[in-house]
């Protein structure tokens, strides 16, 4: 019960949403298999079209509602149904499209130390970017404050790129991506959630 006529705390998570994020349904995911403990987190780089930031079609690609004719680029896109648990804008805006105790299409051909199928049991994060290109300081900020919910909540063990459980099909998020800026944003908070992840090598790792 609240104290001193407070108002109750909003769960942080409800079903696997994180009441961090603006919710955005996809119709794109699928159950988990049955007894898939969820300790990984894969981190990717989108942007429509490619270099074009701060518009609305990466969210109309993971609910099915991209244009296909509207630039020519898409028309690789027609079709595809794909989506990412979380979309982290370069303003550090952030939107969740399916729920984490749900299966995403995002990682898609993977395998991570001898283990096939990434999408069992990992989060997709897509991050606001192209492959190669440096990313906005606030974008670190919120990506650490997420992957702490997430910590608190799945028994998370390390974060990898996609180019580390896709080598050689997938390069994102890439040389521009500072995972030790990350690492160090991650120990910025008390107390430590250790131990809470192995972040991937800089050069991708053969699964």
């Amino acid at each position: 019960m609240p104290s001193h006529g407070q108002p109750a705390r909003r769960p942080e998570w409800r079903a696997g949403w994180w009441s961090g994020a603006q919710r955005r349904a996809s119709p794109n995911f699928g159950p988990r298999p049955a007894g898939s403990a969820i300790t990984l987190v894969v981190v990717h780089s989108i942007s429509l079209p490619p270099g074009a930031y701060g518009g609305p079609d990466v969210e109309r690609l993971f609910t099915n509602t991209l244009d296909c004719d509207a630039h020519p680029y898409y028309d690789r896109l027609r079709g595809v149904e794909v989506s990412a648990h979380f979309f982290l804008r370069r303003d550090g805006g952030l939107l969740q499209f399916v729920s984490c105790d749900e299966r995403a299409w995002h990682a898609g051909r993977s395998r991570w130390r001898g283990r096939a199928g990434c999408n069992d049991w990992s989060i997709g994060i897509e991050l606001e970017g192209l492959e190669g290109q440096r990313f906005e300081p606030v974008q670190y900020r919120r990506l650490a404050e997420l992957l702490r919910a997430l910590a608190r909540c799945y028994p998370i063990e390390e974060v990898v790129g996609h180019e580390h459980v896709a080598p050689g099909r997938k390069a994102d998020p890439g040389p521009g991506f500072d995972w030790a800026r990350l690492a160090r944003a991650l120990r910025r908070r008390r107390p430590v959630l250790a131990p809470l992840l192995v972040l991937a090598p800089a050069s991708p790792t053969p699964g």
